[in-house]
């Protein structure tokens, strides 16, 4: 097992430059975003231009790679591929096809994605939904020798209030998309911080589907009583402070609730030995490059120190 970052949380830094920074690192490993700069997410980045990237951009980017001594875990898009707009729906899916076929000439075997939501559809017509839309892709990933993984965020509200934008978050969606898409091509990017604050057990999780986590993100996550106790489960409903966490909120590894000893552990258990990828959506570090830097060099000191005791 090694570690790597998710390149997002440095969106302004260039590639060559990201690069150059994590060969001074403990970090091994890149997963590279490669959202279009016309997307409008909050956390989201283009350090691969996909757009128009071609054999010898690939070429270029291996050399770099080389010369610095990293290597690309996976390429990351998430985005609705469910958009109830379907121009919307066409481009996501565009973009993914290009974010594929950038991965193939680099020989990344990795992509990662949301299944994402339609808020006009009830979560069966939803699920199939996904299920046409994601027979389509795999075929299009596999004949390129990618495999897709999807991430289980939630993505609460991002479509509508109070209501999950991407119908990957729990034990049940997945098992019900694995029973429909048996592809041993389709996986999870399995991130334990949005399991804990579900409610879910991460671990039990992690050995119920650990031969499908082709990735892992390293992400932690406190919960806040005060906020639980004024808003509940279902969080703020009249208040639009975007200041305000509600009843909990992402952390730096080590600095949450998540038992990471012992998380590392049963990956070791269910066969795991791929990248530890460390996704920085801690507000207490955010704000500029010199504290996200920073904040990822803590990280993965935090980390390192467990994956050689496990």
């Amino acid at each position: 097992m090694k570690l790597g970052f998710l390149t997002s949380c440095l969106p302004d830094v260039s590639f060559g430059e990201l690069l150059r920074w994590t060969r001074g690192t403990r970090f091994a490993a890149v997963e590279v975003a490669a959202w279009p700069k016309t997307s409008d997410r909050k956390y989201k980045g283009q350090h691969l231009n996909v757009d128009s990237f071609n054999t010898s951009d690939a070429h270029r980017v291996k050399d770099l790679l080389g010369e610095m001594g990293v290597s690309i875990s996976a390429l990351a898009y998430y985005d609705n591929i469910l958009d109830s707009q379907s121009a919307a729906r066409n481009g996501v899916r565009a973009h993914l096809k290009k974010v594929i076929d950038a991965a193939s000439l680099l020989n990344v075997q990795l992509v990662g994605t949301f299944v994402g939501a339609n808020p006009l559809l009830t979560p069966a017509e939803t699920f199939r939904e996904i299920v046409k839309e994601f027979e389509g892709i795999l075929s299009y990933a596999i004949e390129r020798g990618v495999k897709i993984m999807i991430e289980n965020c939630p993505m609460n509200g991002w479509q509508r209030p109070n209501t999950p934008g991407n119908l990957a978050y729990s034990p049940e969606l997945w098992e019900a998309l694995f029973n429909e898409l048996q592809s041993r091509d389709f996986g999870l990017n399995f991130d334990p911080s949005h399991l804990y604050w579900l409610g879910i057990d991460y671990e039990k999780a992690a050995r119920e589907f650990g031969e499908r986590i082709f990735h892992v993100h390293a992400k932690d996550c406190e919960l806040l009583p005060e906020g639980l106790y004024r808003y509940g489960i279902y969080g703020p409903q009249l208040t639009s402070d975007a200041r305000d966490p509600g009843w909990w909120r992402y952390r730096l590894p080590g600095n949450g609730s998540l038992d990471w000893r012992r998380f590392i552990g049963v990956l070791r258990e269910v066969g795991y030995d791929g990248v530890l990828s460390l996704e920085l959506e801690d507000p207490d570090w955010e704000g500029s490059e010199e504290k996200t830097k920073a904040a990822l060099v803590q990280g993965a000191e935090f980390l390192s120190g467990l994956i050689k005791a496990s």
